[in-house]
């Protein structure tokens, strides 16, 4: 089958590691998260969560909202329902790229041998 390990489902907005962490604790927290707890929570700094949730926001996963608590500026981030039915897709594919390598490990029980007149690179 052509293409069978291509994985078209990885969405490259999704599978990046800092993108993936934020989207993963954006779905345990469907009510949302502030910016503070979140950058907390997956390790990032002000300047590269801002950055991710940027291009989260413009591909319509995640959405964000402004407010003012003691004259203080406050974010909220959440994933949008758009950006669930992605994420779930992409774990799904996600999914199956595990269970292909795991197929193929247990199918493997060594390394096979080189054919003949093959030399190292």
């Amino acid at each position: 089958v052509s293409g069978r390990y291509s994985y078209d489902g990885l969405d490259r907005i999704l599978h990046e590691k800092a993108r993936l962490g934020i989207l993963t604790c954006l779905v345990a927290h469907p009510e949302g998260l502030l910016f503070n707890d979140l950058k907390d929570l997956c390790n990032l700094t002000d300047g590269n969560l801002s950055r991710h949730l940027q291009a989260l926001h413009q591909h319509q996963i995640v959405e964000i909202f402004k407010n003012q608590e003691q004259k203080r500026p406050q974010t909220l981030c959440r994933i949008s329902a758009e950006g669930r039915e992605k994420f779930l897709a992409y774990l799904e594919e996600l999914n199956r790229v595990l269970q292909d390598a795991e197929t193929t490990a247990k199918n493997l029980n060594q390394i096979q041998a080189v054919p003949p007149g093959w030399a190292p690179a």
